[in-house]
């Protein structure tokens, strides 16, 4: 099988990462997002990934060429001259995607959850129609497009923008399956595949929805990144809770890699993640946080809810909590604010 993963965007969100680093290979819990969703994929059966690149595509070229070897699998690069919106990268990306009348996967690049991609692939197939977009359910639905459908079948009946009445609160998730006819209806031009594609499959009756179970999280900007962070520690927490780190002074849910060195009398957690090569130093105090690899904070500090760019440091005695994304000096003064 295959999949489409849509990487071609900026990141600007979540700068000033992203300005020397592609978004998708931004550290997420230890492990680039990218990867998060390739895995999955592969778990499902697939053994070829298109990436629809744009920004940054030779670092992005560089550790997809590792990762292939890892995996033993075939990853694609293509390239967007133009930007082509949502559908565009798929007509770019046909003679890829077209070639063994299999179904395939197409995703948004933002996207954390418990990916179910056997059970899509599954749901799709026992329809039988021409495509399936993952759907979640949210809180204030008037924020969002939902997703309008038949409760039994899945077939989804429309889409509504925003809606100030309460019609549906399923939004789109960001992930779908297609049989390789949907590429025929997508030109090579910009284009919205939700505003678009979508409401034409649905006319047509060719459009199904499966909900989601579980989390699920856009982390493309700094407050959705930590958000998405906690949520998936969670998951770890009730499915592979073996991974997370326990012991003196570690609180509620904490993901360390092995290599970080972590100082005597710290408190650290709930929701904390430690990357490779990281020293934390005495007496310092981290919750609802995430420190990329290769940094340092010095003895006595205080962070909550803060993204410690790579290679930094933060300085003795200092508190922070903005509630952003910081990447600190050595004298732990902070900037890109």
């Amino acid at each position: 099988m295959k999949a489409l993963i849509l990487v071609g965007g900026y990141g600007t969100r979540l700068r000033p990462l992203t300005l020397s680093v592609p978004k998708p290979l931004v550290e997420f819990c230890n492990k680039p997002i990218l990867l998060h969703q390739v895995e999955a994929l592969v778990k499902a059966g697939v053994n070829h990934v298109v990436l629809a690149v744009s920004y940054m595509s030779e670092l992005l070229e560089r550790e997809m060429r590792v990762q292939e070897q890892r995996l033993g699998i075939l990853i694609s690069l293509s390239h967007e001259k133009e930007p082509l919106g949502t559908a565009g990268p798929l007509a770019l990306a046909r003679d890829l995607l077209n070639v063994d009348n299999e179904p395939f996967f197409v995703l948004n690049s933002d996207v954390i959850c418990d990916f179910p991609f056997k059970d899509l692939l599954q749901f799709h197939q026992n329809h039988g129609k021409e495509g399936t977009i993952v759907v979640t359910r949210v809180e204030e639905p008037s924020k969002y497009g939902v997703v309008v459908y038949e409760s039994d079948s899945g077939r989804i009946q429309r889409f509504v923008e925003k809606p100030q009445v309460f019609v549906s609160n399923k939004i789109n998730a960001g992930m779908y399956i297609f049989n390789p006819s949907v590429l025929s209806r997508i030109q090579l031009r910009p284009t919205s595949i939700e505003k678009e594609i979508f409401p034409i499959m649905a006319e047509e009756g060719q459009l199904y929805t499966m909900e989601l179970q579980g989390f699920w999280m856009d982390i493309g900007q700094p407050k959705d990144f930590l958000t998405g962070m906690c949520m998936y520690l969670q998951s770890l927490r009730l499915h592979a809770p073996e991974r997370l780190h326990t012991g003196p002074g570690f609180l509620g849910n904490v993901l360390v890699d092995p290599s970080a060195q972590i100082g005597e009398n710290c408190s650290i957690g709930p929701n904390v993640t430690i990357g490779a090569g990281v020293v934390i130093e005495d007496g310092v105090r981290i919750k609802r946080c995430t420190v990329l690899k290769g940094s340092r904070v010095r003895s006595h500090s205080w962070l909550e809810s803060c993204i410690v760019g790579w290679s930094s440091s933060v300085g003795q005695w200092l508190y922070f909590n903005p509630v952003h994304l910081f990447n600190f000096l050595p004298s732990g003064r902070r900037k890109n604010k």
